[in-house]
């Protein structure tokens, strides 16, 4: 996926030309990941999703994939493997026939 080595780099870039690597452990990382999600989440509080501003949620959804790339990154992950790995396993857990119309658990099936 020539789009997200294209992104990590940038981030990447942008990121070392503030030295900001010494901050960027795994650790803090995923703390960041998680709160740019509560970040977005905190946009659809209390209204309908249609009320939320699309502008601050791209921003927000920006921030949450920077901090992901940046993570997968740290670890040596290969974005595009990982995700595909995971819809494979998820298509395990999750078969058509069984799954198919229902948000039920793989576990409630």
């Amino acid at each position: 996926m020539k789009e997200s080595k294209e992104i990590i780099q940038a981030l990447l870039k942008f990121r070392n030309e503030r030295d900001w690597e010494q901050f960027h452990n795994p650790k803090d990382l995923a703390l960041a990941l998680n709160i740019e999600s509560a970040e977005l989440l905190e946009l659809f509080l209390w209204k309908k999703s249609e009320d939320a501003n699309i502008e601050k949620v791209k921003e927000e959804l920006a921030d949450v994939f920077s901090f992901a790339f940046l993570l997968a990154e740290k670890y040596g992950f290969d974005v595009k493997e990982i995700v595909l790995d995971k819809i494979k396993t998820n298509g395990q857990k999750y078969p058509i026939d069984k799954s198919k119309g229902t948000a039920k658990k793989y576990d409630e099936l």
